[in-house]
């Protein structure tokens, strides 16, 4: 997977198999642009596009949910919900945890994107495969900030929050076909 340094210090990496169909400057633009709007900078944000698969399988050892999904956070501050039977699966038992000192900020995290995901799910929002794309950065990088829709009150919130952060990608010229909002 080649490895591309974006604006605001924002590292995308473009599976094999979809480095004829995602940019990956444009994605990393895209970042920038949605995270801006919120306020926030990208440091220590890592965007992963990606298969089926491999999405499925990070969602199975990570969630418990032995699925595809289209888009996964993986925050450095803090840990998400897992819905597996059983306990979850340590990262740390094979490694020892890595500590920064504390001057250092640890960063947002990784967004992982299933592409062959968002190439299905465009179609049946009645938009193209780039405002999904831009539409799932915009959400996986509010879970990295720890927004969530569990709950009704959460999901407005967040809502709100994403439809900020797509304004500023259509009004920064990522999506030129795109109307604001989702």
């Amino acid at each position: 997977m080649p490895n591309i340094t974006s604006p605001s210090n924002i590292s995308v990496q473009v599976a094999e198999e979809q480095s004829d169909s995602v940019n990956g400057r444009w994605i990393g633009g895209v970042a920038a642009s949605a995270l801006d709007a919120v306020g926030k900078s990208g440091d220590g944000l890592s965007i992963v596009i990606t298969d089926d698969a491999t999405v499925a399988e990070l969602n199975k050892t990570h969630r418990g949910l032995d699925e595809t999904t289209d888009v996964l956070s993986f925050s450095y501050a803090h840990s998400g919900k897992y819905y597996g039977d059983g306990e979850r699966a340590s990262v740390t038992d094979a490694v020892d945890e890595f500590v920064l000192p504390p001057e250092f900020d640890v960063g947002l995290g990784e967004i992982v994107i299933s592409y062959p995901q968002a190439e299905r799910q465009a179609p049946e929002a009645g938009h193209t495969v780039e405002k999904e794309m831009a539409v799932l950065l915009a959400h996986g990088i509010l879970h990295l900030l720890g927004y969530d829709h569990e709950k009704d009150g959460e999901a407005a919130i967040m809502k709100i929050w994403e439809s900020k952060a797509f304004d500023a990608v259509v009004s920064d010229g990522f999506l030129h076909d795109a109307e604001p909002g989702r």
